[in-house]
């Protein structure tokens, strides 16, 4: 399986505060890759860092084959990386067709997509017209994660997708992202491993801003000494 994104040793600050302080990983064409770590750990960074939004001082970031640490983050997005962060991040005061809309990098992105979109999140064909602040937290969610797939994209950098949703629509949630993943290659963070351990293939685990393990995920559901030491589960 040949690798479509690399992080190779990468070291980011913040202001003066070293927050990466040697994160590499590593993620496989057409699977789920998840980084795992607790809260701090440097996860989120580790995205942003890829997406240029907290460039790296050293290291590699290379995807699809070429280097793009250094590039302007809607550079890096143009390549074909979406980017769904932990917040929630939709215009509020537009209808999800409108917030879906702004998403298109080309006229008629919405419409060749629409059928993965909607199939995979079919509340939001019913709610089309609705604003973002009559959704609820998870029909929020979903619209996030629907404006990363409008345009063609080869990497989702998917930020803690099930953060505060109630346990059913966390299964609908991760029942999308495993639908997606057959479409297109994820690296998620998920602080909850079994959501994280469902879902992935791949992991790699961040301690104090530098990754420390990575492997299969088959092979740390059995090692449950890693998973306490690193992630507080067992």
């Amino acid at each position: 399986m040949s690798n479509l994104l690399e992080v190779r040793d990468v070291h980011t600050f913040i202001g003066q505060f070293h927050i990466l302080q040697g994160v590499t990983v590593t993620v496989p064409k057409g699977a789920i890759t998840t980084l795992l770590g607790r809260n701090g750990a440097g996860k989120t960074t580790t995205l942003k860092t890829i997406l240029g939004l907290t460039p790296p001082r050293t290291g590699q970031v290379i995807f699809d084959g070429r280097e793009i640490q250094g590039q302007r983050t809607f550079e890096i997005a143009a390549l074909g990386i979406g980017f769904v962060p932990d917040y929630r991040a939709i215009f509020r005061d537009l209808s999800v067709e409108e917030n879906l809309r702004i998403a298109e990098r080309k006229p008629g992105d919405l419409e060749r997509k629409a059928d993965l979109i909607f199939g995979l999140f079919p509340d939001l064909k019913r709610l089309i017209k609705l604003r973002g602040t009559q959704l609820s937290g998870g029909q929020q969610q979903m619209l996030a994660i629907a404006r990363a797939l409008v345009a063609d994209n080869k990497l989702l950098l998917i930020d803690e997708p099930t953060e505060g949703l109630a346990p059913v629509l966390i299964e609908q949630m991760m029942q999308a992202i495993l639908q997606l993943a057959a479409e297109t290659t994820v690296l998620l963070v998920e602080q909850n491993f079994h959501v994280a351990s469902q879902l992935a293939k791949h992991y790699v685990i961040i301690e104090e801003g530098r990754s420390v393990q990575s492997g299969v995920m088959a092979d740390l559901l059995k090692d449950t000494a890693t998973v306490r030491r690193y992630l507080g589960a067992a």
